[in-house]
């Protein structure tokens, strides 16, 4: 059965498709199932990406060939777009095409020759330097905000990992010479957890927070552990604007987010002689080539110790 396009419709080209691509009848459907199971922010972006490509090709997904997503490319670089958002953006289609055709709905895999253009590394220039973050981090007057910070930067937690968790996701240990610690257990990429051991200072702040807690009849197991003037857990935006206000009030020029004390953790503990293996298994990396690259980012600075906080 050759393939039949009317409008936005998309027919499967065999009659025994199997019943995914069937489901797919047009464009909206395809892309339905393509995003389905993603995390919520993933398929939002995703969604506004193809939304975008849509509106600029002006036709179904079916038609659109190599030189439609180049002639875009080009669009989206003359309106000043960076590389890398550039280079999201082509991800994105070629996932996209990349799914259509896998499950038969698309005759031809027109992402699958589509090059992405490269991104130069930044990522030294995203890494604060140890004295840029003890600024950051001991500047804040908020309890609450303070612990956020410090476990931003002790843990490498990523934003998706401390919106939401509770106050029995972290529990006290001892170390060997008897001094109080802590543990947290986040929720990381894939649902997959894991544990990291909170120093003594940061163990110290957050007994503070759940005191305080406590004595506004908050703090129980199942409250949030940073909990808005609502009620609620603060949201990814609210604890960005936390993040971006210290580094203002630390002189810091750039635009600070909370994923650059993740990537200042990584560094810091590989200066200090953290082994790399133990910095993949804290920050929840997949792979070690991930956790090496900051190894070699500011290569100049280096020390015996592990982070100071």
């Amino acid at each position: 059965m050759d393939v039949e396009h009317t409008s936005n419709k998309l027919v499967p080209q065999r009659q025994n498709a199997p019943a995914l691509a069937r489901s797919a009848g047009s464009d909206e459907d395809l892309i339905g199932l393509w995003i389905r199971g993603k995390s919520a922010n993933t398929a939002e972006a995703y969604r506004r990406d193809v939304s975008q490509f849509m509106r600029f090709f002006s036709g179904s997904l079916h038609y659109v060939r190599l030189e439609d997503l180049w002639e875009w490319h080009d669009e989206l670089r003359d309106e000043g777009r960076s590389v890398a958002t550039i280079a999201r953006k082509l991800a994105a289609l070629k996932s996209l095409f990349t799914f259509g055709h896998k499950i038969g709905v698309l005759p031809v895999n027109v992402g699958g020759a589509l090059a992405l253009p490269k991104i130069p590394s930044q990522l030294s220039q995203r890494i604060l330097t140890e004295s840029e973050t003890q600024l950051l981090l001991h500047d804040e007057k908020s309890v609450r905000n303070t612990v956020l910070l410090q476990l931003f930067y002790a843990s490498g937690a990523r934003v998706s990992e401390l919106v939401g968790i509770s106050w029995e996701s972290v529990r006290a240990r001892r170390s060997p010479k008897g001094a109080a610690k802590g543990q947290i257990t986040l929720l990381g990429k894939g649902s997959k957890t894991r544990s990291v051991l909170l120093t003594t200072g940061v163990w110290t702040q957050l007994q503070a927070l759940r005191a305080s807690e406590l004595a506004d009849g908050h703090g129980q197991a199942d409250d949030p552990l940073f909990r808005s003037a609502k009620g609620g857990p603060l949201s990814r935006q609210q604890m960005w604007r936390i993040v971006r206000s210290a580094a203002r009030r630390a002189g810091l020029p750039q635009k600070v987010s909370p994923h650059w004390l993740r990537h200042a953790h990584a560094s810091h503990a590989l200066d200090r002689g953290a082994p790399v293996h133990l910095v993949k298994e804290t920050l929840g990396h997949e792979s070690l080539a991930t956790t090496s690259k900051y190894a070699h980012a500011r290569p100049d600075d280096s020390s015996s110790n592990y982070l100071d906080i």
